[in-house]
């Protein structure tokens, strides 16, 4: 599966309602399980970042429909990043002429 990193900033419903941020991570998870797709880590972050989570989707189209999921919610904005292994990474720069 592909690798994703997701950079979390808690929206306004989200902040206000923190406390309930621990089910709204269970909930995340079973979206993700749900998707075909598995949330492997989160952190609470400091910085320009509230959370960042790293996850593997089968694919982009997986790992969009999460993250529009998870936003419709108004919880958090996300921005996603794929994520090459370093495998994948070597495998890459070989195939460059």
């Amino acid at each position: 599966m592909a690798a994703y990193i997701s950079l979390l900033s808690f929206a306004q419903k989200g902040i206000e309602n923190i406390k309930e941020s621990p089910a709204r991570l269970d909930a995340a998870k079973r979206l993700y399980k749900s998707m075909g797709a598995e949330l492997k880590q989160f952190y609470l972050t400091l910085g320009r970042y509230d959370a960042v989570v790293i996850a593997e989707a089968p694919d982009d189209e997986t790992a969009a429909k999460v993250a529009l999921a998870l936003g419709s919610a108004g919880n958090v904005r996300t921005e996603t990043l794929r994520a090459f292994t370093e495998d994948e990474y070597k495998k890459i720069i070989a195939a460059l002429p």
